[in-house]
């Protein structure tokens, strides 16, 4: 087994993420007075991309429990068919990790901070870690994709191979 590939992550900017996504966030956003003034609409933060082979959006909400220190890193999924969002429902910071490389390994990861008030949306065809949590528990509204076609690879490290997330900095730990 090789040693693991240690990985820092980096604050979640639009720019650093534009290779896998958007960046949900109302700062920058359009801002649309609604509701006799009482509401501000902040319009079109992403768009979602489901229809691919008779896909349809859908909202769900997924629960998220923190993983052991130090988290260790050892697969990555990715949606052939559909984009997915991933908007937390209390302002608690985050972590979001990706891959460009066709096939990733633990060095081909790429990993973010992401403050309590920022949502992510994978592209279609992004290599992501499943939801990073630095709270016992944190929920998250999810768009996606549900209809017909197989929507979800995985790819698991070879021979234990891993990286782990340089958390101490935003843990105090």
């Amino acid at each position: 087994m090789s040693a693991p590939v240690t990985i820092r992550p980096q604050p979640l900017t639009d720019a650093a993420f534009a290779p896998y996504g958007t960046v949900i966030e109302t700062a920058g956003a359009e801002a649309i007075p609604i509701n006799q003034g009482t509401t501000t609409r902040f319009h079109a933060l992403a768009e979602l991309d489901t229809a691919e082979d008779g896909g349809r959006a859908i909202l769900s909400v997924f629960r998220a429990t923190s993983r052991p220190a130090p988290i260790a890193l050892r697969l990555m999924e990715r949606h052939p068919l559909g984009s997915q969002a991933f908007v937390p429902l209390v302002p608690h910071d985050w972590l979001v990790v990706v891959s460009p490389a066709e096939r990733p390994g633990p060095a081909d990861l790429v990993a973010f901070h992401a403050r309590g008030d920022q949502g992510v949306q994978y592209a279609r065809n992004v290599w992501h870690h499943p939801l990073l949590v630095l709270v016992p528990e944190q929920d998250f509204l999810i768009a996606d994709r549900a209809g017909p076609g197989e929507n979800l690879e995985e790819v698991w490290f070879a021979d234990g191979a891993h990286a782990v997330l340089d958390i101490a900095r935003l843990t105090g730990t």
